[in-house]
């Protein structure tokens, strides 16, 4: 344990010092506030004992800076030094950041008394800012797994929902352009007949990861959004952009050439319908941007799979 002693009298500060060092205590000493502030910034300290009364910068003052030099989370127990007892300067030390006093002349006994039971507090405030750590780092890992899709890794429904929301709210204040595609794994139940749902599971994730590497803004979303669909958010994307976005993740999924015997060209594909629109209020809602890319999905499955199709403009 490392103790700051800011005190003017230095005798007196030459006693506590030495009682400190008897405790085992590392003992730092200044004669006035502004030093003690300047080893109270470069040492940071376990406890500082300080006098009240010293010339320029009182104590209280001395206290009240300290205080405003502590990181978040951090805290030094104060323990004033005074002769002075009053109801008034107790109320007085306490407001400005201090935790105790010690009458002085010093006593040993006390003083020990006083640092143990400091101890014991820090001990008990730092066993608690580790807890709490903990339990924030633990909150936070729910929060992503309760965004993440378990097979694929990729976002999943709830969070594609929370995404798609807040970009619709945005690009209808900022008059944007939203695009939104709906993908499907052609003849997935085929497949997962054919080979098996183990099969059919690492066939997801692997689409799940063409379709990932494809968007390149930290903005873009692709969702596992059910079963063999994914969806992708792309806020400030035009239907051309878009159209080229789905294409590339379209021709990422065929050129994974996973076998499918039921599949188009005996391969995994996937069909991609693509709507945008301005959002505009009263005029349109998301959900009717999403209907429209479930219906241009629909019209590349009966257009023959493997194909992406565009929502004609209006249909948002």
């Amino acid at each position: 344990m490392k103790a700051l002693v800011i005190d003017d009298a230095l005798t007196s500060a030459m006693l506590i010092c030495h009682l400190l060092r008897k405790m085992g205590i590392e003992a730092l000493s200044a004669n006035e506030g502004p030093a003690g502030i300047e080893l109270f910034k470069e040492q940071r300290p376990d406890l500082v004992l300080l006098d009240v009364n010293m010339p320029g910068m009182d104590g209280y003052e001395t206290a009240k800076r300290m205080r405003q030099l502590e990181r978040d989370g951090e805290w030094t127990p104060i323990i004033f030094l005074t002769s002075h007892t009053s109801d008034e300067d107790l109320e007085h030390g306490i407001a400005v950041g201090g935790d105790d006093y010690l009458v002085k002349p010093v006593s040993e006994i006390v003083l020990s008394a006083k640092v143990r039971a400091m101890q014991r507090i820090a001990q008990m405030r730092y066993s608690l800012v580790v807890l709490t750590r903990r339990l924030d780092e633990a909150n936070r890992e729910l929060v992503r797994l309760s965004s993440v899709d378990g097979l694929t890794g990729i976002s999943n429904r709830r969070q594609f929902d929370e995404i798609y929301t807040r970009e619709w709210a945005r690009a209808t204040r900022s008059c944007a352009t939203l695009s939104v595609l709906m993908c499907d794994v052609d003849y997935f139940k085929q497949y997962n007949d054919l080979y098996g749902h183990q099969a059919g599971d690492e066939c997801l994730r692997e689409v799940a990861g063409v379709l990932q590497s494809c968007v390149r803004r930290p903005a873009d979303l692709v969702a596992r959004y059910g079963g063999e669909e994914f969806s992708v958010v792309l806020p400030d994307t035009d239907v051309d952009g878009a159209f080229r976005v789905a294409e590339t993740m379209r021709e990422g999924v065929a050129g994974l050439d996973i076998p499918h015997g039921s599949g188009k060209d005996g391969k995994v594909s996937i069909s991609i319908g693509v709507a945008c629109v301005v959002p505009q209020k009263g005029a349109n809602s998301k959900e009717s941007l999403l209907l429209a890319a479930d219906t241009a999905l629909y019209a590349a499955k009966q257009k023959g799979r493997n194909c992406v199709e565009i929502a004609p403009e209006g249909n948002a």
